[in-house]
């Protein structure tokens, strides 16, 4: 076997047996196949795609390739996962509700990939905190509070790491046979009892279509499942932005204000429904409606709040985050108004768009060496069917610099269309697949 090899099996459209697939997997762990080959890997996958079980094999091969957690706990361990979207802040509301409800959340996650945000990006605005955390840090944060969001481990999918940041940076961010091996190779290596998945569908995603979003969906479904794991997947909507903000400071900030009871709409809404799968899922609820209101009672009595401070000190954040958020999540130099070039109603919006300017204002990473400024994006976004006077603010832009903030509002008055009638609303889940 050698990765020249495999790479033409693949380029002829054939799927490589699954001892190949283990091998190339246990390269891209050892550093044994370079970053062109990996990057060519990842263009054949893309454009000719894997079979079903090629798909499985690659999955468990980059599991394999690290550690597989175990664990001994008093309730069940439980998992959520998003296929990636614009304001997606879900991940840091429902770790500490799951938490709140007698659940052990495990949460490894990912950094931004296109024009999406990642998880790890968002909790490291916060002054302190790292997503960096060993094997048995994690397992006392386990014990102590219930939940914890983090990063995987060297020891955790080692193939995986090396094939997303190379996904990241050569387009083959969308195929759904590399999607699926890298959600569930990280996935499948915390060992949960249950997990949901969290499959968007909409111009915010990487899943435009409603077929592209179920065929993924039922791939996922169908790989957790058949490694142990139960597993559900929710289509979901990301036709507008999920939280009025993009950015990762800015993102915190709209988890904050729902924890803190000053914020409701779509973001607390989809947490309460992909909480109440994974309770139901677990035996902790007798159905998803029971376990929505669960949810949803923590986020509101504040029980939610208290383990997400917990976690956020455990990781080296401040002690009194929770108590005083804004004088610890970091802004950018320059705000500014984008004003409605005409009176209407929100009839569209090209959440990709959004997404990238974000990337654009240094939000996200255009290469793998990018650092990313944690105070840029763009909050107070206005919502499908929302009526408009000519003037009134559209959003609003965080930016580092004048010319940053200009190329900004342009992406946004493109992305954001008027007319005269609201039109319909698209309902907030599509689908679910099981």
């Amino acid at each position: 076997m050698d990765a020249r090899a495999i790479n033409a099996c693949l380029r002829r459209g054939e799927t490589p047996g699954e001892d190949a697939l283990r091998w190339f997997a246990h390269g891209l762990a050892s550093g044994s196949v370079s970053d062109a080959q990996a990057g060519a890997f990842a263009m054949a996958v893309c454009l000719q795609g894997l079979s079903v079980e090629g798909r499985r094999a690659l999955t468990l091969a980059m599991r394999d390739t690290g550690d597989v957690l175990a664990w001994d706990l008093d309730g069940p361990v439980l998992d959520k996962h998003s296929t990636g979207g614009v304001g997606d802040c879900v991940s840091l509301l429902l770790a500490p509700a799951l938490a709140a409800c007698g659940a052990y959340v495990p949460m490894i996650s990912g950094r931004g990939l296109g024009h999406t945000g990642g998880t790890l990006d968002k909790l490291e605005a916060i002054p302190g905190v790292s997503t960096s955390v060993s094997e048995d840090h994690l397992r006392r944060m386990m014990q102590d509070m219930g939940c914890a969001i983090v990063g995987a481990t060297a020891q955790i999918a080692p193939a995986d790491k090396r094939l997303y940041a190379i996904r990241d940076v050569t387009a083959t961010v969308e195929s759904l046979d590399l999607i699926t091996a890298s959600i569930l190779s990280k996935k499948l290596a915390a060992s949960p009892d249950a997990l949901v998945l969290d499959v968007k569908i909409g111009s915010g995603a990487f899943m435009k279509t409603a077929g592209d979003a179920r065929a993924l969906a039922q791939s996922l479904c169908d790989t957790a499942n058949a490694a142990g794991c139960k597993t559900s997947a929710l289509i979901t909507d990301m036709n507008q932005p999920l939280a009025p903000a993009l950015g990762n400071a800015l993102e915190v900030a709209e988890v904050m204000r729902v924890l803190s009871g000053a914020a409701a709409g779509p973001l607390a809404e989809i947490s309460a429904i992909l909480g109440g799968e994974l309770l139901m899922l677990a035996g902790l609820a007798a159905d998803a409606e029971e376990g929505a209101a669960r949810i949803s009672a923590t986020l509101s009595d504040g029980r939610a709040a208290e383990r997400f401070a917990r976690m956020i000190a455990a990781m080296g954040g401040p002690a009194d985050f929770a108590a005083n958020w804004q004088d610890y999540l970091p802004g950018a130099e320059v705000v500014r108004d984008v004003k409605s070039p005409a009176a209407g109603h929100i009839t569209a919006m090209n959440g990709e768009a959004l997404g990238l300017a974000v990337v654009a204002l240094g939000g996200g990473r255009m290469v793998e060496s990018d650092e990313i400024h944690p105070g840029v994006g763009i909050s107070d976004i206005v919502r499908l069917g929302q009526p408009v006077g000519a003037g009134d603010t559209l959003a609003r832009i965080h930016a580092a610099s004048d010319d940053a903030a200009d190329m900004a509002e342009a992406a946004v008055l493109a992305a954001i269309a008027i007319g005269d009638a609201p039109g319909s609303l698209p309902p907030l889940v599509h689908e679910r697949i099981s």
